[in-house]
């Protein structure tokens, strides 16, 4: 309980501390992360940037609790992640996380409104329709709730993985490179709905993107190269929602 009550008090809900992934490939040793660390605070935006190869994505599997690393320390809201089984750590992601992927990972024989409602459903919710349809609302979808993916565009399905990442009130948001599948008029909208809702909810966002101008949206910045922090975490000139 310590930990968690200091977690809350300096407003800190994630921490790498000296954080570093390592492998065996065929040739032996490959070193994805070294010594990486950095600090979210809760409500904030962070953007995790770099080239194609930099550990990016990996950075974010191990901040959400989806693999453990190699060597340091990983803390959200309280809770070691690193020292958790994976049962404790996906109990841990269903109450306070949320997902948006590059891929929209929407099951192609639901509905929208249908997709939405999975999670809550999963958690055996009596209201998750009309969670979901409120969801649907909030991304502007509300026509297209009863429309399979197949008949939904790249950005509408973009908008439906959105809306069910945010159904349950997830206090983290997670998302991997979110516009990267969508044109840059698409990619715009999606942004402006995410960091709306990131805004009115308090949501803490950390998300990977090649996107600059999507980058420069958050609050803070950490680029990676080879796995290596290697500009601090920043707070360039935010662009309004």
């Amino acid at each position: 309980m310590s930990g968690n009550a200091s977690a809350i008090s300096d407003g800190v809900l994630l921490e790498a501390t000296d954080v570093s992934k390592t492998v065996q490939g065929p040739e032996g040793r490959l070193d994805i992360l070294t010594g990486v660390s950095l600090q979210v605070r809760q409500g904030e935006s962070f953007a995790i940037v770099g080239a194609s190869g930099s550990g990016k994505t990996t950075l974010l599997g191990l901040l959400a609790g989806l693999d453990v690393p190699s060597n340091g320390r990983i803390t959200l809201d309280g809770h070691a992640l690193h020292s958790m089984d994976e049962e404790a750590r996906a109990d841990l992601r269903r109450r306070l996380v949320g997902f948006v992927f590059q891929s929209f990972h929407l099951l192609p024989a639901l509905t929208a409104e249908e997709n939405v409602m999975l999670p809550l459903e999963l958690e055996g919710r009596d209201d998750a329709r009309a969670r979901a349809r409120e969801a649907l609302e909030a991304v502007e979808l509300s026509a297209r709730r009863r429309h399979y993916p197949a008949q939904l565009s790249g950005g509408e399905q973009q908008r439906v993985a959105i809306a069910r990442a945010f159904v349950h009130g997830p206090r983290l948001l997670f998302a991997d490179e979110p516009t990267g599948n969508l044109d840059q008029r698409t990619g715009s909208h999606v942004s402006d709905l995410m960091f709306a809702l990131n805004h009115d909810h308090g949501t803490t966002l950390v998300l990977v993107t090649h996107d600059p101008r999507l980058a420069a949206r958050c609050a803070r910045q950490v680029e990676l190269d080879n796995g290596r922090v290697i500009a601090p975490s920043r707070s360039p000139a935010a662009v309004s929602p």
